[in-house]
């Protein structure tokens, strides 16, 4: 009696996964458009500004700042004898 009902279990979950497969494959295949022409015309401007952590400048001092806090904290480790 129980290995029959893991058996249909087992089917059933093959046939629902089956099943979930084709309609998502559906679903991909009807988003694919092979005729669209669409033409249009737009002017855009961009304005480029340059933000902090796009400087080098920045990331070498922080850089140095944490290396200095490093050895900081490992040098106040250490006993003196």
């Amino acid at each position: 009696m129980k290995t029959t009902t893991s058996l249909i279990k087992r089917r059933s979950e093959k046939l629902f996964l089956l099943t979930v497969m084709f309609f998502s494959s559906i679903i991909a295949f009807a988003q694919d458009a092979t005729d669209v022409d669409i033409t249009t015309s737009e002017t855009t401007t961009t304005t480029t500004t340059e933000e902090w952590f796009t400087n080098p400048l920045y990331w070498v001092v922080g850089a140095l700042v944490l290396i200095v806090i490093i050895a900081l904290v490992a040098r106040g480790n250490r006993t003196n004898d």
